[in-house]
């Protein structure tokens, strides 16, 4: 990696930008606190291009950004800061959006994460979907619940991302990150494949198509603990997105969906109150028989009466989770 590209990471990470935004004209952009303002810079070597980004292109990032017109990579810098980074043409030329990651791996309690969300680690069975928009702390929460895992169960955790974002040491669990592009062609067929590598648990860093998400009810519904995210509103709305996925065989999944599917958490970053930074609030679904049997016949509409009644069980609605973050003054 060059010094250009190196400065302008740093510079990014030293104001605790969430995002930084590249593109053929124009000034840096960085997202702070859920904003974008720009970065200035005069020198044109700031400006996306496939000379900056020449150090940590492989050869066949440059052959999907040929055919594709995108791609997606990860790189790091020496002091060890990770950046998610997306490569894409827009009007003919090169833009990059590039994703801050924490250096190391997150944790529960420091995420201030739901018990009921935390407890997801102890689970050993069944599809567990978080979902909510680009940018709303999705693969921050995965990573926390893996690390949890990872500290304190002996199992096989395998994950499939595009690209790797935290990179996980081994400690009581055995990881395998395999990266799509790289390590497997997709994420349908590394999921495949996993079903043969032995894992206990298994993410899958984006439910994309009709053979991944099926597969990922398979894995769940034969023994293991999958985790996935999908990008929808909230957590009804994910499981009436998978059902979409299968408009042929719709009874079929929504058996199938019914016996597999654990919880599903809907999630949001805003601002604080203080404005010291931001704060998440999460709707929870938790699958009871009677959650189940609203989704094998089909009566989704249903679903938000039981969520915001369950808090017993940890469930509870955005509204609700709103609501209670205001009560605290955090919003």
């Amino acid at each position: 990696m060059d010094n250009a590209l190196w400065s302008l990471l740093r510079q990014a990470a030293a104001i605790d930008a969430s995002d930084l935004h590249l593109c053929g004209d124009g000034p840096p952009r960085v997202r702070l606190l859920g904003d974008l303002r720009p970065l200035p810079r005069d020198n044109p070597a700031w400006r996306a291009s496939e000379e900056l980004f020449r150090p940590v292109l492989a050869d066949w990032h440059r052959e999907r950004l040929r055919t594709d017109g995108e791609c997606d990579l990860a790189c790091q810098l020496p002091e060890g800061k990770r950046f998610r980074v997306h490569l894409f043409r827009s009007g003919g030329t090169l833009a990059a959006s590039i994703r801050l990651i924490p250096g190391a791996v997150p944790t529960c309690e420091g995420l201030g994460l739901p018990p009921v969300i935390c407890s997801f680690a102890e689970w050993t069975q069944g599809l567990v979907l978080f979902v909510g928009a680009t940018g709303s702390g999705k693969s921050t929460t995965l990573a926390a619940i893996l690390g949890e895992i990872n500290r304190t169960r002996p199992v096989h955790i395998l994950t499939l991302e595009d690209p790797v974002e935290y990179r996980f040491q081994p400690d009581r669990s055995l990881i395998h990150q395999r990266e799509v592009g790289q390590d497997t062609h997709s994420f349908a067929s590394g999921l495949r494949a996993a079903l043969r590598e032995d894992p206990d648990v298994i993410m899958v860093g984006e439910l994309r198509d009709e053979e991944t998400i099926a597969t990922a009810l398979t894995a769940a519904e034969t023994g293991h603990l999958v985790f996935g995210t999908l990008h929808t509103s909230g957590a009804v709305e994910a499981i009436h997105r998978i059902l979409d996925v299968f408009p042929d065989r719709l009874r079929q999944i929504q058996s199938q969906l019914a016996v597999s599917l654990a919880a599903v958490v809907s999630q949001r970053l805003l601002r604080r109150r203080d404005g010291t930074g931001r704060v998440g609030a999460y709707e929870i679904l938790i699958m009871t028989d009677a959650m189940r049997n609203l989704v094998r016949e089909g009566r989704m509409e249903q679903m938000r009466n039981f969520m915001q009644t369950g808090s017993r069980l940890g469930m509870q609605t955005m509204e609700q989770a709103l609501a209670t973050l205001r009560r605290k003054r955090l919003l």
